[in-house]
């Protein structure tokens, strides 16, 4: 494959959103590397989605120790498209890794010890061949671990020079406080939250928000289509292909209730006379609250990602559709 350039009008076509009260701006859309990445999916395309997100301004890839499957393999290959692709565009990048579930055997790997998040990131940067990430996440609670020892290793990691800014995943509005005074007195740089936040999914709202504007923070959502709910695939049914239609996959088919389905169905009315596709919509309704600093997408085509960078063409709700859309949304 040709040598990689990135296209020059890759910042005209992005915006950007300062990331709490930090010196930080992220993109409105950011890279998820969570399934498509991996030993399983073709390597050429999961290059193809990095070169077209970056030449569209998206800077910020997000990893995690055990992306895959299997686990390492997506810090595997983004190593090697970094290296042959994305080396001269580094200072460019932000690229942020988490550790905090299961990742190898035995007490030492998964939760949040300070012996597990920093092997995990030493083993992390070795993968991705890189010498430091911008983001290091604790990416969820340890209800055992004292806070102050999770905490203390993310401090670590940046004094040690491995990490530029850190980041927690899946805390409650509470968790977050007091990590973010623990790292305060440490004067640690406290970056960012990665929530899990959708139309259906909306715990965010109860707290957590108000939190993160209160310490200064910001956020990056995933799971914004909610495992392909919020899209067009299941407007008619159960695709064979679909996520919810493999035994044992991430999405039970259950879930897909009749009520459920007919939301989606008035979901994508509204979408429609918006001009844009229900997955465009879930993503620019979260985008309506400044707190939300950059909405997070998985994409295993190329044209999945086209159409989600599209979204941002029509950030503006008016009160009509908002008042439409919570109707669907809270309807019994």
């Amino acid at each position: 494959m040709n040598t990689y350039h990135a296209a020059e009008e890759r910042y005209q076509k992005m915006q950007y959103r300062r990331c709490g009260r930090s010196g930080i701006k992220l993109p409105l859309l950011s890279l998820g590397l969570w399934h498509n990445f991996g030993n399983t999916t073709s390597f050429e395309n999961s290059r193809q989605l990095l070169r077209t997100a970056f030449s569209n301004g998206i800077t910020h890839f997000d990893l995690a120790n055990n992306y895959g499957p299997p686990f390492g393999s997506a810090e595997e290959n983004f190593g090697k498209i970094f290296k042959q692709d994305f080396r001269p565009y580094r200072d460019e990048l932000l690229i942020s890794t988490k550790a905090g579930w299961d990742m190898w055997p035995g007490p030492y790997g998964n939760f949040g010890s300070r012996k597990y998040l920093i092997a995990s990131l030493d083993q992390s940067l070795q993968r991705m061949g890189l010498d430091y990430v911008d983001i290091f996440y604790h990416h969820r609670p340890d209800p055992e671990t004292p806070l102050e020892e999770t905490m203390g290793a993310l401090d670590q990691i940046v004094r040690q020079g491995k990490a530029l800014y850190v980041g927690v995943s899946q805390y409650s509005a509470g968790e977050t406080a007091k990590a973010a005074k623990i790292l305060k007195s440490l004067n640690t740089p406290f970056l960012i939250h990665q929530p899990r936040y959708n139309m259906l999914d909306r715990w965010v709202e109860d707290g957590l928000m108000d939190t993160l504007e209160k310490e200064g923070l910001g956020s990056i959502v995933f799971s914004p289509l909610e495992q392909g709910i919020l899209t067009s695939k299941y407007l008619n049914g159960v695709p064979a292909d679909s996520r919810a239609a493999i035994k044992g996959g991430y999405l039970d088919k259950d879930r897909l209730t009749p009520q459920l389905l007919e939301q989606i169905q008035q979901l994508n009315s509204i979408a429609k006379d918006r001009n844009q596709s229900l997955a465009q919509m879930a993503i620019a309704w979260l985008l309506k609250d400044k707190r939300v600093t950059s909405v997070l997408v998985g994409a295993s085509k190329v044209t999945q990602l086209e159409d989600n960078i599209a979204a941002l063409n029509n950030l503006e709700f008016s009160e009509g559709e908002l008042e439409r859309i919570e109707e669907v949304l809270t309807k019994q």
